[in-house]
């Protein structure tokens, strides 16, 4: 049996009201024990006892929070060694409402199996058999960001990109992801053709200002993706659905989205990978 590695974690928590002292663990830091080069953080993809706790948390920002850790903690062993630099992040964030447990010790066999077990004993809700399997564009977010993850860079990607920043004031739409390799921006929305195709013609509709907006403000090409599902997942129904899905990804492509199926994510992460020497 391999030998264990002493470990050390920390749990990182939503306390949206501190004078009551309620919170839900959201995610963990994890590191080799006395070395804070090794940390490693993973945040929850399941909100709902955040929501649950307060209706109006900002999900939006608890999920940017994971990616500036993250950074924070690739750039401790060359500038600022120690976990204070995080300990200021989540102190600067939501007026003291996302903490961080004192540190706890643990034996892991290696630091991605131990996270993944972390997560599963004090974050992630308890799974029930009746819960219904996500679909549609939930389901390819999700799919979208696991294979970010395998490939390493989920961590190094801008999340929720606002399109007012290259459109207009007030426009709502967020794209999910994106990287910027060298000259190129490359974007990705997950846009679900299971049922209408509303997404798909808004994403189609709002591609021109967003290419010349990024052009403009980031002085770089937009490569905008749309990542669906496969027309095999509507191949069994009604001839309409066919038809609607084949309308969604023309009106998409019309407009120079790349349009790939959730068969080609691994491919595109793998790219991912590649273009950001991971």
């Amino acid at each position: 049996m391999a030998e264990r590695v002493q470990c050390e974690f920390f749990l990182i928590r939503y306390v949206p009201d501190v004078v009551k002292g309620e919170f839900a663990n959201i995610g963990v830091l994890l590191r080799e024990a006395g070395r804070d080069d090794s940390a490693v953080v993973r945040f929850t993809r399941d909100w709902a006892r955040v929501k649950c706790m307060d209706a109006d948390a900002d999900i939006g920002l608890l999920e940017a929070l994971e990616g500036e850790i993250g950074a924070r903690l690739r750039r401790m062993g060359k500038d600022a060694p120690g976990i204070k630099p995080v300990m200021e992040i989540l102190e600067d964030t939501l007026a003291n409402s996302v903490q961080m447990t004192e540190v706890r010790a643990c034996l892991a066999e290696s630091l991605p199996a131990e996270i993944e077990q972390l997560m599963k004993m004090y974050v992630e809700p308890l799974k029930v058999k009746t819960e219904r399997k996500r679909t549609g564009r939930a389901a390819i977010a999700g799919a979208m960001r696991t294979e970010f993850e395998r490939a390493g860079v989920w961590g190094l990607m801008r999340k929720r990109i606002a399109a007012s920043l290259y459109t207009r004031a007030g426009d709502p739409m967020k794209i999910d992801c994106g990287y910027r390799p060298n000259g190129v921006i490359r974007m990705f929305q997950a846009v679900s053709l299971e049922g209408d195709v509303e997404a798909a013609k808004g994403l189609a509709y709002s591609a021109p200002q967003l290419v010349e907006g990024v052009r403009r403000v980031e002085g770089a090409k937009l490569e905008l993706t749309a990542i669906v599902e496969p027309l095999r997942a509507v191949s069994d129904t009604e001839d309409e659905a066919m038809e609607r899905y084949r309308f969604g990804v023309e009106a998409m492509e019309r407009q120079e989205i790349r349009v790939v199926t959730l068969n080609d994510l691994a491919r595109v992460a793998e790219t991912a990978r590649v273009e950001l020497r991971v």
